[in-house]
């Protein structure tokens, strides 16, 4: 997946909003005011072997899944800028399968969405 299409499959989720509270060079994609992931250009302008930028994407993780997947795949890091032990960065160079960073996502916004109150969880269930 490529920056496009990771904005494409952040902004399928129900009541997205994108708000840049770090700069214009971050997008910070929110579910009721509540960030469950970020998309930003790599570190010091790196790129792939094409010379494409390659973008960065946070996103929020249960712990023990976190370091799994950071051993498991060498384009999941730790999350850049965030807490390490709650957030992973997944570096969008193309190694890590379209379905797993959809996976990712989904969990992501899963897990924010479980930590609402009811009420609100439930008016995102309805879109879901």
């Amino acid at each position: 997946m490529n920056q496009h299409t990771v904005h494409e499959y952040l902004m399928k989720k129900p009541l997205v909003m994108i708000t840049q509270p770090f700069g214009q060079d971050v997008d910070v994609y929110k579910v009721n005011h509540k960030m469950f992931a970020t998309l930003a250009e790599g570190k010091e302008g790196q790129t792939d072997d094409e010379g494409n930028l390659v973008w960065w994407l946070n996103l929020k993780c249960d712990p023990d899944e976190a370091q799994a997947l950071r051993d498991i795949f060498p384009s999941v890091i730790p999350g850049y800028h965030m807490n390490k032990r709650l957030w992973n960065t997944v570096i969008l160079d193309g190694t890590v399968p379209q379905g797993e960073i959809e996976r990712m996502i989904d969990n992501s916004f899963d897990l924010v969405i479980a930590n609402m109150p009811e009420k609100d969880r439930k008016a995102i269930e309805l879109h879901l």
